[in-house]
């Protein structure tokens, strides 16, 4: 689930001993600002999983059952609190001080606290889901997802936004992050809790700002795609722009595995990896 930041600005301010400090500066915040969107980007994926797999076990997702039903046991450790009667129905996900499933490898704890308006899989649905002391692999998440259903015919589609976004890494480094971006789910709608063949197509801009209040846009140039049996992102392109240098992050071809590659205004592609 972490991202590890690769250093490769020494390689660049190598080859550019001529440019001002300035500029491999604002090169150092761009790629690191860059992985730090891929970390959002996954954490959020992740948080839409719990929401996904609260829905089918609750009862909440707006579906009548299509063949097998089939989870992530996400919530295997969890305590799920669901309001009784109609909606809007308000739902607490609750991981205690620390658990992982017993087929994961994910330690989770805190809470999710979400509001939701209507069955989830029901176009014009809303659920807003905050975090509470919230922890994901070591990483704390905080901040506003709202998670609106633009879902027309057989087509699958919600729109995120994250608000006041905030990620703390496992050694104190954090960043904000905000945005909207579109989702639409490309395979797995016709088995609705079989979340297990669930495939997500992902597209927008989310802005990134860290400690220093050094802010870069990153912008999905390539829609990203998120199988839920994959751990990371597995496919697609983010760009992120500073004011004279960019980096595209590049998750590769869709193989469920740990690569990307990162490449600064447009030199050759350098591979790292994903955890």
């Amino acid at each position: 689930m972490a991202f590890v930041v690769i250093f490769i600005v020494a390689g660049f301010s190598s080859c550019k001993k001529d440019s001002p400090a300035k500029s491999s500066d604002e090169v150092v915040a761009t790629i690191e600002l860059s992985g730090d969107q891929a970390i959002s980007d996954n954490l959020n994926a992740d948080a839409e999983n719990v929401l996904n797999e609260a829905a089918v076990s609750n009862d909440f997702a707006g579906n009548t059952p299509v063949g097998i039903t089939e989870t992530m046991n996400i919530l295997g450790c969890a305590t799920v609190t669901v309001s009784p009667g109609a909606f809007p129905k308000t739902i607490v996900i609750d991981f205690g001080t620390g658990c992982t499933p017993t087929n994961g490898t994910v330690l989770r704890s805190g809470k999710i606290n979400i509001t939701l308006s209507d069955s989830l899989r029901k176009s014009g649905s809303v659920a807003v889901m905050t975090f509470d002391n919230y922890y994901v692999g070591g990483f704390k998440r905080e901040g506003t997802i709202t998670w609106t259903n633009t879902s027309q015919g057989d087509v699958k589609s919600w729109t995120r936004t994250c608000t006041d976004g905030k990620i703390t890494t496992p050694n104190g480094r954090y960043w904000l992050h905000s945005g909207s971006q579109n989702v639409t789910q490309t395979a797995g709608s016709q088995t609705p809790f079989n979340l297990l063949d669930d495939v997500f197509s992902i597209t927008g801009s989310h802005t990134v700002t860290n400690a220093a209040g050094i802010s870069r846009t990153s912008e999905i140039i390539l829609a990203l795609e998120k199988k839920v049996t994959c751990e990371n992102i597995d496919k697609g392109s983010i760009k992120t722009s500073g004011p004279h240098h960019y980096a595209v992050i590049d998750f590769g071809e869709g193989t469920c595995d740990h690569k990307a590659t990162i490449s600064i205004d447009g030199s050759n592609p350098i591979p790292f990896l994903l955890r």
